[in-house]
């Protein structure tokens, strides 16, 4: 079982106990991969609580990821906004998950 594996069964685990909020997920549980690598996908949009949405502007919001860098931006590519608290939250688990595979990957290099 590599690190996203068990990351992935850890966070089903104490999310499924109540001890883990579902926007503090590094992993989805949709999709089987870092948060930041599936962001983008259409699914990961939500107009009523704002994930990824301009209120303002009725669209959802572009998402960069440079791994290389460790940032990720969300904004309108309207307006250039769209800030809300629910993308405020999943920047942060974006930038965790960039973390987390960042060691992983490096165990896995390390480990060959």
């Amino acid at each position: 079982m590599n690190a996203l594996q068990a990351r992935l069964a850890f966070e089903d685990r104490v999310e499924d106990m109540g001890v883990l909020d579902a926007d503090d997920r590094v992993t989805c549980h949709v999709h089987g991969r870092w948060i930041h690598q599936c962001v983008a996908s259409p699914i990961h949009v939500n107009p009523v609580t704002r994930h990824r949405w301009c209120r303002d502007c009725e669209r959802a919001l572009t998402v960069v990821i440079d791994e290389l860098a460790g940032v990720v931006t969300m904004n309108c590519s309207r307006c250039g906004g769209g800030v809300s608290g629910a993308t405020a939250h999943l920047l942060t688990a974006c930038r965790a998950s960039l973390r987390a595979s960042g060691r992983d990957a490096r165990s896995t290099a390390e480990a060959a």
